[in-house]
């Protein structure tokens, strides 16, 4: 996989969207470096391990305080995996603002809703309560505010009445995957070239 541009994941859960990572784009487009996340024992850690993809936990109990976890973070992924991309996928801590600087324009996220609406958690649930007819999933460059950063791909999805935001969710999963993995790989593509 020399050669190919770098990138490492960021996840707290079950890891759906680094599995389309892995089957999509790992050894084609990019290089998994490296997959770590705030959560040990995460599902993300096993996908990664199956596929070879070393991982690494940082739980903010080992850490002082959010900075010198993600000054961790950080060096790890500077000098131990020397990433082109950071990418979010399903991370659920924020970042610092001494994070986001190391990585300007180069940490990418996936969002359930269509930005600017429906920013931070629970977005698949504020849509519905809002009682609007359309969301979708939003992928996008990472700066210092929640979900404020510049879009890269949108993509949006009817919401029927009733559903629920489990069905929802669902739904927008295999949207979450194709436009993450294309964003993915665009934006690694445009770093090393």
């Amino acid at each position: 996989m020399a050669g190919l541009p770098r990138i490492a994941v960021l996840a707290s859960g079950a890891g759906t969207n680094l599995q389309a990572l892995i089957d999509r784009l790992h050894g084609r487009e990019v290089t998994i470096a490296g997959v770590g996340g705030d959560k040990e024992g995460a599902r993300a850690f096993e996908r990664a391990t199956e596929a070879g993809v070393p991982v690494q936990a940082f739980p903010l109990g080992s850490y002082d305080d959010r900075a010198a976890r993600d000054a961790a973070i950080a060096g790890w992924l500077t000098d131990e995996l020397d990433v082109d991309v950071v990418v979010l996928a399903g991370y659920m801590a924020l970042l610092t603002p001494a994070f986001i600087g190391a990585f300007r324009d180069r940490i990418v996220n996936v969002h359930p809703s269509l930005l600017p609406r429906f920013p931070g958690l629970h977005a698949i649930e504020q849509a519905i309560a809002a009682g609007v007819e359309e969301t979708g999933v939003t992928v996008h460059l990472v700066d210092e505010g929640v979900d404020t950063g510049p879009v890269l791909l949108q993509q949006a999805l009817p919401i029927v009445p009733g559903q629920t935001a489990a069905e929802v969710r669902a739904a927008l999963a295999p949207i979450e995957h194709d436009l993450l993995c294309r964003a993915v790989a665009q934006l690694a593509a445009e770093r090393v070239g």
